[in-house]
This record gives C-alpha cells, structure tokens and sequence, in this order.
C-alpha cells in the first residue's frame, strides 16, 4: 500500500471510510461522466457504472496509482431502487423493501497503472438483506429523516435503518457501500499478475 496512490472514484464518505478502515488513504476523485448502462440486470449494471467511473478516472493518473470504482443498488423483484428522488420516493422504497429481503449489489473496479501498462478487475458482490415488518408511522419517520436521501434503496444499515434489519446472507461492508475485504484481495491478485506478467481486463463474479 505505502507505495501506491490509491484513488477512489467516489464522493462516498461510507467507501472512504471503509479504506481507512484497511489501512489504505485514498485520494477522493470522483468521476463525472455521464452514466450509461446497457442492462436492467442489477449486477450487469453495477459492474458497468464501477468500470465507468473507473476508467474515466484512471485516464487522467499517472503510472504507480490503483483507481478504485465502485457502484450499489438495492433490488427487490428484480426492480432496481435507486437512490430516492424525494422523501415520498423514500417511503415507497421502504415500503417495498419492508417484511421481506432484498439483495444488494456493489459492483467495483479496480485499475492499476503499473511499469508494465494498465491491468482491470471488474467484480460485483451481492448481500441478501432480510427487513422487519415495518408499520405506517415507522416509515413515515425514517422517510422524513434525512438518512435516506443520499443511500440506494433509501437507507443505511449502519444508521437508524438499524433497527429495522433482522439479518444479512453475505458481506456487511458490501451494503455499506464497499465490499472492502474482496476489494483488498483482488487487489493482491492484480499485484500479483503484475509481478508475474499476467493478463489484462480480466471479469470475475
């Protein structure tokens, strides 16, 4: 890590931290292109966006730096639920996803600029979230909160939404916003497969 600038293509403070978390201290560099996805398939998309911002990112870094692009969203019944437009938008959300699970996808690409060129890994992680019943009065409070605004599917795990979630199948982190422990070990590979010469672009699951 001490000698690699680590670039994160995200304005996201839950990602950021995460890397802190690991011992990593990234530089925040959001891209800003324009989004564009040829899938309704909720890990096909999430892969898209992470390469994306990744590589939007990447182009202007200099050799030695790791870019890291990630993308979240929440689906259930095969809908994808951004983030909401306004906090009626919040409470249909939460009114889908409550009493039942979901799943949700982080997609991530990690770009490395090394000696040797330009090696990719795009990946998505899926968690299953499992929701308490939730009553009328409840939704209507954490929809007015200002929680839910900036966050996929209307809500965050590590705050008041808490209370809320009976359980999780997968990686904590990943609903977070990072899946952090899988990033750090494609992160090892791709060193690896520089030290060794290995391949370019390569897709995992």
């Amino acid at each position: 890590m001490k000698d690699i600038t680590i670039i994160l293509a995200s304005n996201s403070p839950r990602r950021r931290e995460l890397l802190r978390q690991v011992g990593a201290r990234p530089v925040i560099r959001p891209s800003h292109i324009e989004e564009h996805v040829t899938s309704r398939i909720p890990e096909e998309v999430v892969k898209e966006l992470s390469r994306q911002k990744a590589e939007d990112v990447a182009s202007g870094a200099a050799q030695g730096t790791l870019v890291i692009g990630a993308d979240t969203v929440v689906a259930a019944d095969g809908e994808i639920l951004g983030k909401p437009r306004d906090r009626e938008d919040a409470a249909r959300m939460i009114r889908t996803l409550q009493g039942r699970s979901h799943q949700v996808y982080t997609g991530v690409t990690l770009i490395y600029k090394g000696a040797s060129g330009r090696r990719t890994v795009t990946f998505a992680e899926k968690t299953e979230v499992f929701v308490y019943p939730m009553t009328e009065d409840e939704i209507a409070a954490y929809a007015g909160s200002d929680e839910p605004m900036d966050k996929a599917g209307a809500y965050g795990i590590q705050g008041r939404f808490a209370a809320y979630i009976r359980g999780i199948r997968g990686d904590y982190n990943n609903v977070v916003g990072l899946p952090v422990g899988r990033v750090c070990q494609e992160w090892k590979k791709l060193m690896e497969e520089e030290e060794d010469g290995g391949y370019d672009q390569a897709d995992r699951k």
